[in-house]
């Protein structure tokens, strides 16, 4: 793990940091910013890589599993809201809801992490309600090229350091990761662990980390 002035960066699997929340950023108007960016790299040229589709896009979605302490769990990610399925933070949808209950709202999706890529927000005034949230991303269409990605996780908490979890040069061949736990304390803090765990889907990782939800496939 290394720590700056200005950004903690988590850089092994099971690297934790942990903050405590000041009563002003619980109460604050300010919200915390769960953010995925992504660079695309120049893609190789010539016969072969036409016939790889290399030169193609990667488009990232983030989510994330959140689970209540009342022991409510569900998800939210572009698949989820998409179709119309979503709506303004002020409005509880399948986008989430960031003014009551889970507290937590997509910000939307971005097919090209060109500009500042995807952000869920969550609003520090329910911390006394949330209990656990799964970071992940997944690669919506196409072949699984981590490696061009280089996907960065940044957690922004208002008057604090960013929290900082880069993937890396992955080479896995499945196209969903768990990329940090979040862990919310009842009273003041906030703890983000690095898990970096590859999944053949949302079944597969709500599995892993014990949801219990019922899946379908479904589309943006």
């Amino acid at each position: 793990m290394a720590i700056e002035l200005k950004k903690v960066t988590l850089e092994n699997r099971g690297d934790s940091h942990r903050i405590v929340l000041s009563k002003e950023s619980q109460t604050s108007t300010s919200e915390i910013i769960i953010n995925l960016n992504w660079t695309q790299e120049v893609a190789k040229k010539g016969f072969f890589a036409n016939l790889l589709n290399s030169s193609q896009g990667i488009d990232l979605d983030l989510g994330c599993f959140y689970e209540l302490r009342s022991g409510e769990k569900m998800v939210i990610d572009g698949i989820q809201f998409a179709h119309n399925q979503g709506g303004p933070r002020e409005r509880a949808t399948k986008q989430g809801c960031l003014t009551r209950a889970p507290w937590i709202w997509h910000s939307g999706d971005d097919r090209s992490g060109a500009g500042d890529g995807e952000n869920i927000l969550v609003n520090p005034k329910g911390i006394k309600e949330l209990k656990r949230i799964i970071v992940y991303c997944f690669i919506y269409d196409g072949v699984a090229k981590w490696m061009e990605t280089n996907a960065v996780v940044t957690v922004k908490v208002p008057e604090n350091p960013d929290i900082v979890v880069e993937m890396g040069k992955q080479n896995s061949t499945l196209k969903f990761c768990a990329i940090a736990e979040i862990l919310l304390d009842a009273t003041d803090s906030i703890t983000v662990k690095k898990l970096l765990t590859f999944h053949t889907g949302h079944a597969e990782c709500d599995k892993a980390y014990g949801w219990g939800l019922q899946w379908h496939a479904g589309s943006k």
